[in-house]
């Protein structure tokens, strides 16, 4: 199994997604997403997993015009029903197995 994580930096992210870097700082600024690396806004570096909950939240923004404060309850919520479905599958196996 490979322990290889993908990362995009804050330029990469703003030019591959058309978004500004102010919108990124928005998003980060309410925890939606965190940048893994950097210091400063410009040199911030991403994984895939703040890069699909990045999109999430631009998309909840625009095509349901919920504002930022929305977005991030929506997408805490999003994160822990994904939490509670992982836990459910483990559960599920254990269960299988000892069955």
């Amino acid at each position: 199994m490979s322990d290889t994580i993908l990362q995009i930096t804050m330029t990469e992210l703003c030019q591959s997604h058309n978004i500004t870097q102010d919108l990124v700082v928005d998003i980060v600024e309410y925890g939606i997403a965190e940048p893994i690396e950097g210091d400063q806004q410009d040199e911030w570096v991403f994984d895939s997993s703040a890069v699909h909950w990045l999109k999430k939240a631009i998309s909840l923004n625009r095509e349901l015009e919920i504002d930022w404060v929305g977005v991030a309850m929506v997408i805490e919520l999003l994160r822990q029903k994904e939490a509670l479905l992982r836990e459910n599958k483990n559960l599920h196996m254990l269960l299988e197995r000892l069955s």
